[in-house]
């Protein structure tokens, strides 16, 4: 998903989103602890979209409290 994309979304559906991210970083941590996990680059990219999501929330905050 880009930026563009996640800033036309409202706080509540991002965090719907940050949510299901972080459901998705726990399985695919378990996945890499039982030796299952094909490309080690999702969890990179699960943890870059994390990241993302809470950046543009915490924008969505600052400009609603300015």
């Amino acid at each position: 998903m880009e930026i563009k994309e996640m800033r036309g979304k409202d706080i509540a559906e991002l965090g719907k989103q940050l949510s299901g991210l972080y459901e998705e970083q726990f399985n695919l941590r378990m996945q890499n602890a039982t030796g299952q996990l094909g490309q080690n680059s999702e969890i990179r990219r699960v943890r870059r979209l994390i990241a993302r999501v809470l950046t543009v929330m915490n924008e969505k905050r600052r400009e609603a409290g300015a």
